[in-house]
């Protein structure tokens, strides 16, 4: 592994691990800002379909625009104030402004991003299928968080990673394509029919569109073969890290399931033959 991270020289491997940290700032820009964007549509789509009166126009809100800015008193962050994890250690996590404390959530993120891009590199190399798992594991790291935050999976990224994941199979990186298009089927129809045997049966709804397509997603990218190792990866790391938190926060609120597909999708990212062989 250490030959396909120093491949380049240490100054490459430097430069990417910035380039990784600086990913995982603009992650943090993209789990916040996507879901109010989705909203926004959303509530214009509704006026315009109910024939209501257009709402008053606000400021451009995307992922560029405006100026991320604090939470607490508004005050636009500095560039020498955003400079991932470094910034928050000097600030000692709080505001320059007002000092407020600033969310452990920033840099974990950032952090998180840096070491899993480092574990895909040491893999995969500087390549084009590194390249594209690169991608594949800065998408699960922001539906993760956003399903976290908002219970939500957004078409915007898992529909997306479906697309790549049947891209990067027309070579079988992975697997033959046809394996992988039978994946995103049968992973789809596989949540898909758990999701309506459980309605069916308790009158409520254990999981949503999202979590299916996300399934399907990771079956395009590992083909059919990965599907029971994926059910069952995320379905444990549901228990244990689901049931620990309930345990710990006493809360009966219900936890998504997006964040334990995506476990999932990564560890069989890392070790996809050690897993599929088990099964």
């Amino acid at each position: 592994m250490q030959d396909a991270l120093l491949s380049h020289g240490w100054v490459v491997f430097i430069a990417f691990v910035w380039l990784a940290l600086s990913v995982g700032s603009f992650l943090n820009v993209v789990i916040y800002r996507l879901p109010v964007m989705l909203n926004r549509s959303f509530r214009s789509w509704a006026h315009e379909i109910l024939e209501l009166p257009a709402e008053q126009a606000s400021e451009r809100f995307d992922i560029i625009v405006p100026r991320s800015r604090c939470a607490e008193c508004g005050a636009p962050i500095k560039a020498w104030h955003n400079i991932p994890i470094v910034s928050f250690i000097v600030l000692r996590g709080r505001c320059a402004q007002c000092r407020a404390s600033i969310s452990m959530r920033y840099p974990l993120v950032e952090a998180l991003t840096a070491l899993l891009s480092v574990v895909v590199l040491a893999i995969y190399g500087y390549t084009w299928a590194g390249l594209a798992t690169l991608v594949f594991t800065w998408t699960l790291i922001t539906l993760a968080f956003i399903d976290l935050d908002t219970k939500l999976l957004p078409d915007n990224l898992t529909l997306p990673l479906l697309w790549l994941g049947l891209a990067m199979n027309l070579d079988a990186t992975f697997v033959d394509l046809p394996s992988a298009v039978i994946g995103a089927i049968a992973g789809y129809l596989l949540l898909w029919s758990v999701y309506w045997i459980f309605k069916l049966a308790t009158k409520k709804e254990g999981m949503g569109y999202g979590d299916f397509k996300l399934l399907a997603a990771l079956g395009a990218w590992f083909g059919w073969q990965a599907l029971p190792a994926l059910v069952l990866i995320s379905s444990v790391a549901g228990v244990a890290i689901g049931g620990t938190w309930l345990l710990v926060r006493r809360s009966r609120e219900p936890i998504p399931f997006g964040p334990f597909l995506a476990i999932a999708g990564w560890v069989m990212l890392v070790w996809r033959g050690t897993v599929v062989a088990a099964f």
